[in-house]
């Protein structure tokens, strides 16, 4: 993969105060193409697929709405609970624009509160949908792979 003007026009817009004050990149200086393929590799090599990471996600926020903003338990192993802002963020590759809303992710399987948990937004879920970006190494909603694997169950 290389730096496409696509690309070079997304990290721009990652960069801290041009679309949310901390930016989608901590404190990471790779390309966004190179933090994408070493995400992949990690990925491939636990053997966890981002399409399926992303529609798991996808799954647990639309299930978490019906605690309207409560805890919600899901499946007997995710304590999960959304919680949104008004407001929209527009994607950093220009292709939509997303409403404020975080996911908030616990696993307890049979309702044991392992503490193991993820957080992510719609904008984040969307992200690793069509580009498989997790977002730079110390950014706040920062999506690591093994822990992806081990709280989603993949």
């Amino acid at each position: 993969m290389k730096m496409t003007p696509k690309f070079t026009k997304a990290q721009a817009n990652m960069q801290p105060g041009v679309i949310t004050s901390d930016g989608f990149l901590g404190d990471d200086t790779r390309d966004i193409i190179d933090m994408i393929a070493a995400d992949e590799e990690r990925c491939t090599h636990l053997e966890l697929d981002l399409t399926e990471v992303a529609h798991k996600l996808r799954y647990l926020l639309e299930q978490g709405r019906r605690g309207l903003g409560e805890p919600v338990t899901v499946d007997a192993t995710w304590i999960v609970q959304i919680s949104e802002a008004r407001g929209h963020l527009p994607s950093p590759f220009e292709d939509g624009i997303f409403r404020k809303v975080n996911v908030d992710i616990e696993l307890a399987p049979q309702g044991k509160r392992s503490g193991e948990r993820i957080l992510a937004s719609d904008l984040s879920i969307h992200m690793i949908e069509t580009n498989h970006f997790l977002q730079g190494k110390g950014s706040p909603f920062r999506l690591e792979p093994e822990q992806l694997k081990r709280v989603l169950l993949l």
